[in-house]
């Protein structure tokens, strides 16, 4: 006869509803997963599958009742490390949105807008499309696939435990937040540098010549310019892209310092 012990379930619980609680909350909050044009129906299994998938590769699990008070810390422990790894790769992966931003401005088109129903808000034009350009190289590049492992990855880089993460994890978490600036502004530097001398030149052409319309003038030709500058530089940016993607993997191991 087969007799299975508390301590039995309570094991196989704790290898699947900790890593699971991590998964969850990671899928919640980082970006593709997170969107609200995909089923809530869908991201729970995809949680399952993955959690299913690692749990037997995955370090061994503290030994603690899953329905204990320390079972639950550990359970809102793992659920804190989740929502900050899906939300460090939210925040690098602003820096696209940023540097449609700085684009659209620069080429007259912010007032450009239109209902994003994924945002659930009125989103720039240019923003929309190099976000989806964005996106469309990451899948390209099969960072889904690097989302689980580095998903995998992280129950060694971070083990689960009751040790809680330190104030300094909150605090790298917020200092992404210079990555944005700085990589957006990266990506959108040759519209920005372009457009910008467009309209020196434009101006020293109304200085020399009073009588033409500049803002007849002006407009048209710094869209048509903007358009070109964006569609040539195409053809360079993947490097630039495929460093955010790189560093949206570190960040979401990096961000987490061990409790002490």
């Amino acid at each position: 006869m087969i007799s299975i012990e508390s301590a039995q379930i309570d094991a196989w619980i704790v290898a699947y509803v900790f890593p699971l609680a991590r998964i969850l909350a990671f899928i919640a909050t980082a970006p593709l997963w997170s969107s609200v044009g995909i089923p809530r129906q869908t991201r729970l299994i995809l949680g399952i599958a993955i959690t299913i998938a690692i749990a037997p590769i995955l370090p061994a699990m503290p030994q603690v009742q899953p329905g204990s008070l320390g079972g639950l810390w550990i359970m809102a422990q793992q659920m804190l490390i989740g929502i900050g790894m899906g939300f460090s790769a939210r925040i690098v992966f602003s820096a696209f949105d940023l540097a449609g931003e700085f684009m659209g401005f620069q080429m007259g088109l912010s007032f450009a807008t239109f209902y994003d129903p994924l945002s659930a808000s009125q989103t720039p034009v240019i923003t929309e499309f190099f976000s989806l350009i964005a996106l469309l190289l990451f899948l390209s590049m099969n960072g889904h696939l690097l989302y689980f492992a580095t998903l995998a990855q992280s129950f060694s880089a971070i083990p689960v435990s009751a040790t809680p993460l330190a104030a300094g994890s909150w605090l790298n978490v917020v200092e992404l937040a210079s990555k944005v600036f700085s990589a957006g502004l990266l990506l959108a530097l040759p519209v920005v540098v372009a457009l910008m001398i467009t309209n020196i030149a434009l101006a020293v052409l109304t200085r020399a010549a009073p009588q033409l319309n500049i803002f007849a003038l002006g407009f048209p030709i710094t869209l048509i310019g903007g358009f070109v500058t964006l569609a040539v530089s195409l053809n360079y940016l993947a490097g630039p892209i495929q460093a955010v993607f790189e560093f949206a993997m570190s960040a979401m191991l990096g961000f987490a310092v061990p409790g002490r």
